[in-house]
């Protein structure tokens, strides 16, 4: 009888997998994720975003929804039909306070939810949105930032306009330094100030008044006082890499600067007792990539002191423990984000894994958590297998208390998603990367390649969820996509061997990769594609530009001439230095050199170029520069444009989708 109880058994195992669908395209469309999840100060509840697509608007639509912390009791919180997001807990956990868009679609205004009666309502008349809301420790205040417009520059007085006359806009003048930023176009003047409102409602107060920015603000334990990063100097445009730390009664006076170095020091927190201090920040050695340290300090900014964790990794989201003898903070590590704590000793544990799955459609890091009064913690967790849930941490275990893709994902054979380690032919060192495997993978049969570089090149893959790369894979294609050296979440030594080098040997990292993966055994050597955007297309263009292995060839959103890119881009005053020495017009030989448009010449492979056209951080031209080059020698290519799309050009769910169909085609259209 046993024999036929696993037969039955093995029977309708096999017809489950084989009535599963593969991962497709507008599937897409029916993922939702989890954003900013709230533990409360008993740890008995969790509120969250619910990030959900919307195939009608093509876009996003955010709901703040609550769970127990065992799973049961999961609703929506209001019957709010507007963008809903900040949920924040307070201090007595009897309240929420959230943002929400108003009902005329300009802005947003705070809102507050009572626990008990569940009843909610707007408490706040903003001018402009308010963002990163914060209770004041009292439960009085809620402290916000927000942008507060300063005076437009005008150079002439135009003629008056004669009555009903449409003429064209007035000229659009800026001296700034930074006026423009990719994924919002032309930035307006002004600056983010510190603001709070009473917790009952009322008028705004704000505190700050400085024309500098306003960032990352905590309250000190009498709710007399906020602490906050900036840069009051002169020279701040210029000197954008600093930043110091400063506190300011909420009256607006005593303004006291804490730090003074040369280098960024941000993230500030008060410790419960409010005599201490922890920030993050590190003495700038002004190279490609520095992981920050963590300090303590009193309150007053006497004795500061690092607080060593040997992690050799870049930690933020600083929380105190609730009895202020240690601190939490979340980092990668090897291409998985994690939680971790420090204790004022300097004894350092991991907490938890997997954090991350905010990040829809590549696999890069991302993710947040929060910590309750009695040390537990929640978090969004991630595999390749789904985006972020909520998991809670009870001090002991983790648990996974949503799973919100379980309708669609569990009808989806995914494939299978492996990690792999190689040595760099260079100097030895271990790579990782990461393997995709199609739904049904034989590894008796041969399957064609796709490559896919990850941008940056400060960041890191990891296995996480990532549409796109199950797109490849439900097409029958391997995808590998590696972290060579410049990735971040293997320390400052490997995240700083591009300095001055890039591209560089990174290069062969990559290429180092694809011959591991076919002494497997199972990748057909005649059927190699390679893509990747940003940092990523500049590797692809400059792999072509070194080979001819690859059948056809993606370059995403590249950066093809370092020299033209680095004085159009929205950032254009950032490379000098710690990327290249000097600027374009004093070291124009390198900057030349390290250009994937100075190997053009070599380009045989077929290449699709694609870019959005409102990107600002790699803008349209340097994607030109590549297809007007291989028009010009008749090598076979193509020029994509994804309208109204800025870098994050698969913002939108159906342009994430038309990236992917557009490079799937253009692969499969050399495929053997």
């Amino acid at each position: 009888m046993k024999k036929y109880t696993s037969l039955i058994i093995t029977i309708i195992f096999c017809s489950t997998i084989s009535s599963q669908q593969r991962f497709s395209n507008l599937d897409v469309f029916d993922l939702q994720y989890v954003k900013d999840p709230q533990i409360a100060p008993n740890s008995s509840k969790i509120v969250y975003v619910r990030i959900k697509m919307d195939i009608m608007k093509d876009g996003k639509t955010t709901s703040i929804w609550i769970v127990d912390k065992d799973g049961n009791g999961h609703q929506k919180l209001t019957s709010n039909t507007h963008n809903e997001s900040s949920p924040r807990w307070s201090p007595d956990g009897k309240r929420i306070a959230f943002v929400s868009s108003s009902d005329d679609g300009n802005g947003s205004e705070i809102y507050m939810y009572w626990v008990e009666t569940k009843q909610y309502s707007v408490i706040s008349q903003l001018n402009k949105s308010p963002k990163n809301l914060k209770w004041s420790t009292s439960g009085k205040y809620i402290g916000f930032t927000m942008f507060i417009p300063d005076n437009v520059l005008s150079l002439v007085s135009a003629p008056k306009k004669p009555k009903d006359a449409k003429w064209a806009p007035p000229a659009r003048i800026t001296d700034r330094l930074k006026h423009e930023s990719d994924g919002s176009g032309y930035m307006d003047k002004g600056f983010n100030h510190l603001f709070y409102i009473s917790a009952d409602g009322g008028a705004p107060v704000q505190v700050t008044s400085e024309p500098y920015n306003h960032r990352g603000f905590d309250w000190s334990k009498d709710s007399k006082k906020m602490i906050f990063s900036s840069n009051y100097t002169e020279n701040w445009e210029y000197d954008f890499r600093n930043s110091e730390i400063y506190t300011i009664e909420i009256n607006g006076s005593n303004l006291a600067q804490l730090t003074n170095r040369t280098g960024p020091d941000y993230g500030a927190v008060f410790s419960p007792d409010g005599k201490k201090i922890a920030y993050l920040g590190y003495d700038d050695k002004v190279q490609t990539y520095q992981v920050n340290k963590l300090y303590v300090m009193n309150s007053d900014g006497s004795l500061k002191k690092e607080i060593k964790t040997d992690l050799d990794r870049e930690i933020s989201s600083l929380n105190w423990s609730f009895d202020g003898k240690g601190l939490y903070y979340k980092y990668d590590n090897y291409g998985n984000g994690k939680i971790g704590y420090v204790s004022i000793s300097g004894n350092t544990k991991k907490i938890a894994d997997n954090l991350g799955g905010t990040t829809i459609g590549r696999p890069y890091g991302g993710g947040s958590y929060s910590l309750s009064n009695t040390g537990r913690i929640s978090y969004t967790m991630t595999t390749p297998y789904h985006p972020a849930d909520i998991a809670y941490f009870d001090g002991r275990k983790t648990n996974k208390i949503t799973d919100l893709n379980s309708d669609l994902l569990s009808n989806r054979d995914l494939g299978e998603i492996n990690e792999i380690w190689y040595q760099s032919s260079v100097d030895g060192r271990r790579i990782q990367g990461w393997i995709a495997k199609p739904p049904g993978f034989d590894s008796n049969k041969k399957y064609p390649l796709i490559v896919e570089n990850h941008g940056g090149p400060i960041s890191n893959y990891g296995d996480r969820f990532s549409p796109e790369i199950l797109l490849y894979s439900a097409s029958d294609y391997v995808v590998f996509y590696p972290n060579p050296r410049g990735s971040t979440s293997y320390g400052e030594e490997f995240g700083n061997l591009l300095y001055r080098n890039y591209p560089g040997d990174d290069y062969h990292d990559v290429m180092d990769g694809v011959d591991r993966l076919l002494e497997l055994g199972y990748i057909d050597k005649n059927n190699l594609y390679v893509t990747g955007g940003s940092a990523g297309g500049i590797m692809t263009a400059w792999i072509v530009g070194k080979t001819k292995r690859f059948k056809a060839a993606a370059v995403i959103k590249p950066v093809m001439n370092w020299i033209s890119k680095t004085l159009v881009a929205d950032n254009y005053f950032y490379y000098a230095n710690s990327r290249y020495k000097g600027q374009p017009w004093e070291n124009f030989e390198e900057y030349w050199k390290f250009s994937p448009i100075s190997l053009v010449g070599n380009i045989e492979t077929p290449t699709m170029v694609m870019v959005g056209t409102y990107d600002l951080r790699t803008p349209p031209s340097e994607a030109k520069q590549l297809y007007h080059a291989l028009k010009i020698r008749k090598i076979e290519t193509v020029y994509v444009e994804i309208p109204e799309a800025y870098h994050g050009i698969a913002s939108k769910p159906s342009q994430l989708i038309t990236k992917i169909d557009h490079i799937l085609y253009w692969f499969n259209k050399y495929k053997e």
